[in-house]
């Protein structure tokens, strides 16, 4: 696993272009690189430029062996939040299909923070047990989650789940 990673959160777009009209020859090129200069880890999630990240970045590294790269997806939980319908197993279903890919080599619980937690943190839910369930299945190598919390929301989700979960993603935008 390389030290950096390769987010997809802001991918290059067309001229003239909306958020999810992006341009696939350059984020080739860009894979490219990044796969020749070392860098194997690969991050997206549903909600980036409009649902099309995931296949982007599907279509830029089915050029390479599967065993060459790693994939991160997110289940994007902090969007239910907001009142969004996110299925659990159609959701994930879409993801796989959308990237290309069989499993995941590492899968998030996408944002948690002191609103989302309240939907991870509800058992009646399921989330955390289907994921838990796609893991022992196959489909996930390594389930964590990406923290935008603070320490006591960070502490509580962990002092629930920490026992399911194998990484936390801090994300450092350094030209934020």
């Amino acid at each position: 696993l390389s030290a950096l990673g390769f987010g997809t959160m802001r991918l290059p777009l067309l001229p003239g272009g909306g958020p999810g009209d992006i341009d696939q020859d350059t984020v080739n090129q860009m894979v490219d690189y990044a796969l020749a200069h070392g860098v194997n880890y690969f991050d997206t999630a549903k909600p980036y430029h409009a649902g099309r990240s995931e296949l982007s970045i599907g279509k830029a590294l089915a050029r390479y062996p599967r065993e060459s790269w790693y994939l991160a997806d997110k289940f994007p939980g902090h969007q239910v939040v907001k009142g969004v319908d996110i299925p659990l197993a159609e959701t994930f279903e879409e993801e796989l299909k959308a990237c290309g890919v069989d499993y995941f080599d590492f899968y998030l619980l996408h944002n948690v923070n002191e609103h989302s937690a309240k939907y991870y943190m509800d058992r009646s839910k399921g989330c955390v047990d289907y994921f838990v369930k796609q893991r022992e299945l196959g489909r996930i190598h390594h389930l964590g989650f990406s923290c935008h919390s603070d320490a006591a929301g960070l502490e509580a989700f962990l002092d629930m789940y920490g026992e399911y979960m194998e990484f936390c993603q801090i994300q450092l935008n350094y030209l934020d």
